[in-house]
């Protein structure tokens, strides 16, 4: 029973997917705050274009 545990200790194969799940968390919340921060004045941008165009 005790080599099961120290087995299970050592046991690595969802490591990778948790690595790559937090990588996207990260790139997900990056890509959040530039949308915020960068969405208002390319919002205005295009507003002022378009009253131009018109």
């Amino acid at each position: 029973m005790f080599k099961n545990f120290i087995s299970m200790l050592n046991n690595d194969c969802g490591q990778g997917l948790v690595e790559y799940a937090l990588i996207i968390a990260l790139v997900s919340i990056v890509a959040m705050a530039a949308l915020r921060t960068l969405g208002n004045s390319a919002n205005n941008t295009l507003q002022n274009t378009s009253n131009q165009l018109s």
